[in-house]
C-alpha cells in the first residue's frame, strides 16, 4: 500500500507544545526527527507545526525515506526485566527503606529522574489537527518520598556511580 502525506497526516502523532519565555511556543512532532517550529501564540504554533509535518513528509516521501508511525501506549506493557549485580540490588533494597518505600515505587522514581520526566505532561497523543493542550510550567515528578533535593556528591558512605560501575562482585 502507497501511502500518503494524507495518510500519515490522519495518524495520532504526539505533538508536543511548550512555552519559551523568549521566543513565544516551541512545538515537534516526538515521532518525526526535526520536525519542529514556533509561534507567537499557541494556535500560530499549531499552524506552524501542520505545515512542518506536511513538508517534512512531502521530503520524506519524495526521497523514499521510512516515515516513522505514531505507538500506542498498548504497545508498552511497563513492565520489563533488568538484570543487576547483587550488590547494586542490595543497596537499592537499602534506600528504599531507608526511604520508607517499596524497591518498585524507588525504582520508579529514579527512572523517571533519570529521563527527565516531569509532571503529567499536558502533551496529547492526537490527530494533528485535533486541539492539544500545551506544557507551560516545569514541575519535578513525580511527587514522592524520595524528596526533591539533588546531591552534587555521593554520601560519604557511597561511592559514586563510576566507581560503582567498576566494582568486582565478590
Amino acid at each position: 500500500m502507497d501511502k500518503s502525506i494524507n495518510y500519515y497526516m490522519s495518524l495520532p502523532y504526539t505533538i508536543e507544545m511548550q512555552r519559551d519565555p523568549e521566543a513565544g511556543w516551541f512545538v515537534r512532532v516526538k515521532e518525526l526527527r526535526g520536525c519542529l517550529s514556533q509561534g507567537d501564540t499557541p494556535e500560530e504554533a499549531i499552524e506552524m507545526i501542520q505545515e512542518a509535518m506536511e513538508l517534512w513528509l512531502e521530503a520524506s516521501l519524495e526521497d523514499n525515506l521510512p516515515i516513522p508511525e505514531p505507538r500506542s501506549d498498548e504497545d508498552y506493557s511497563g513492565k520489563f526485566v533488568v538484570r543487576v549485580p547483587r550488590s547494586l540490588h542490595r543497596e537499592l533494597v537499602e534506600e528504599a527503606e531507608r526511604q520508607g518505600v517499596s524497591l518498585n515505587q524507588y525504582i520508579n522514581v529514579a527512572l523517571a529522574r533519570s529521563v527527565g520526566r516531569l509532571t503529567p505532561r499536558l502533551q496529547r497523543t492526537h490527530m494533528a489537527s485535533a486541539p492539544m493542550a500545551v506544557h507551560d510550567e516545569r514541575v519535578p515528578y513525580p511527587a514522592s518520598p524520595l524528596g526533591t533535593e539533588q546531591r552534587d556528591e555521593p554520601p560519604a558512605d557511597r561511592p559514586d556511580a563510576d566507581q560503582r560501575g567498576q566494582r568486582e562482585e565478590p
